[in-house]
């Protein structure tokens, strides 16, 4: 079976929800269907993490293609299943005109914004976070050998799915909560990254199940528990590939292009942060003391800060200068990967249009200061729920501009079907139907 042809080619898109959504059609059929692509429904946009469909502009009117991008295509076969062809896709007007609605479309427009500012690319790769949800919990197993053990099967079969589809993989490790583990694959250039994270994610869930393991990427099982993250880590390159980050005599080693980047992600990062924690239980994770991200912190080696300066294994400064990287930490699962990517980047070419620093690097607890010496240092708390975070969004003209008012409008309207799905349920309910969902 694994060397089996695939009968069918599966074309998707990641949507606003962060799920692979999409049309199957015969692969004898692929050259006419990679130009012509497969009929899509605007009001498809509207379709929750839920299945219910939230308040829609486009009603039942209305014709889409869903485009396959042949450099996306890969092979998926593990543990006997039915070979398919799975690709990734644009989302077109019937004439070839890109969709304004399409999250891998506005990735693309964000990354051209930022190389005609400056004429820098971005290399990004996504460091996920999991829980294998029928895996009873066990003292001893937090980063050991024996919850890697227990994994490798499973992990193994991963690996190679990824390695097949285009995707290196980096590292994986048994994480610190019950069942939870982490992986990351190697760096990829721009709309790459987030093609590749949506493949994880989309593989995860294929394998697993076939060795008994039951995956879920939602951001927080439990409210008293763990939460799981997604942590972007990004450098800047040039057209040649040449690195852009590095600054040796920058004290932490960052160059004023890198910094002028990140602190554009930190000035507007209250504005973005519905697209990147886009659930109601995101924001149980976003708190102090959870290794996560609560406030609009740059960090040096610190894994509470928003963004984080990665540290570096090499002494060659040639090698070090490919290394310096840095990591946004204030994403999870339940968000598109392409969305994810272009609100950081659009928020970074921000940055580096109006020279734009971030606040001095902390190595500290900040939720220990008073909220006027946070003010008088240049850090505020982000949002602490879906419902603030989306408000800020919907007050942001910078959003605006760089989405559109067509999209803002569209994904509040989203969230808010969403939200309504969840009326009247506690915390613990309401993490229970996102597990089930990621």
């Amino acid at each position: 079976m694994e060397d089996a042809a695939p009968g069918m080619v599966f074309v998707a898109t990641s949507d606003l929800a962060g799920l692979l959504r999409g049309k199957a059609f015969p692969a004898a059929e692929w050259e006419k269907r990679r130009l012509r692509g497969v009929g899509w429904t605007p009001t498809n946009v509207q379709i929750t993490c839920f299945d219910t469909i939230a308040e829609s502009p486009f009603g039942s009117l209305g014709d889409l293609a869903l485009v396959p991008d042949p450099a996306t295509r890969a092979t998926l076969t593990a543990g006997g299943s039915l070979p398919v062809d799975l690709v990734l896709g644009d989302i077109r007007h019937l004439d070839g005109r890109p969709w304004d609605y399409c999250t891998r479309g506005a990735a693309r427009r964000a990354l051209a914004a930022l190389e005609a500012a400056c004429g820098a690319r971005v290399l990004a790769a996504f460091e996920h976070e999991f829980q294998v949800v029928n895996q009873p919990p066990r003292a001893g197993d937090a980063f050991g050998f024996r919850g890697f053990r227990d994994a490798q099967p499973w992990a193994e079969a991963l690996a190679a799915a990824l390695a097949r589809a285009g995707c290196r993989p980096d590292s994986f490790l048994k994480e610190y909560g019950p069942g939870q583990y982490e992986i990351t694959v190697a760096p990829a250039e721009g709309l790459a990254a987030a093609d590749q994270a949506a493949l994880v994610r989309a593989l995860a869930h294929d394998i697993l199940p076939r060795f008994g393991a039951v995956p879920s990427f939602a951001p927080i099982l439990d409210p008293a528990s763990v939460g799981n993250g997604v942590h972007l880590h990004l450098s800047l390159v040039d057209a040649a590939g040449a690195p852009l980050t590095h600054d040796a005599a920058d004290p932490h080693g960052l160059s004023a292009l890198a910094r002028h980047f990140i602190g554009g992600v930190l000035a507007h990062l209250d504005q973005i942060l519905a697209l990147l924690a886009p659930s109601e239980v995101s924001y149980l994770r976003l708190t102090p003391h959870r290794w996560s991200a609560a406030f609009n912190n740059l960090g040096f080696r610190d894994r509470e800060a928003a963004v984080r300066i990665c540290p570096v294994s090499a002494t060659d400064p040639e090698a070090v200068a490919r290394q310096v990287n840095f990591e946004v930490r204030a994403l999870d699962a339940a968000a598109s990967p392409h969305l994810a990517l272009a609100a950081v980047v659009f928020a970074g070419a921000e940055g580096v249009a109006r020279g734009i620093e971030p606040p001095a690097p902390t190595a500290e607890d900040l939720s220990l200061l008073a909220p006027a010496e946070l003010a008088a240092r240049g850090f505020r708390r982000l949002p602490q729920s879906l419902a603030e975070a989306l408000a800020a969004l919907d007050a942001s003209a910078p959003v605006r501009r760089w989405f559109g008012d067509g999209f803002v409008d569209v994904y509040l309207a989203h969230k808010a079907g969403e939200m309504q799905r969840l009326a009247g349920l506690e915390w613990p309910e309401k993490c229970r139907a996102y597990r089930d969902v990621y």
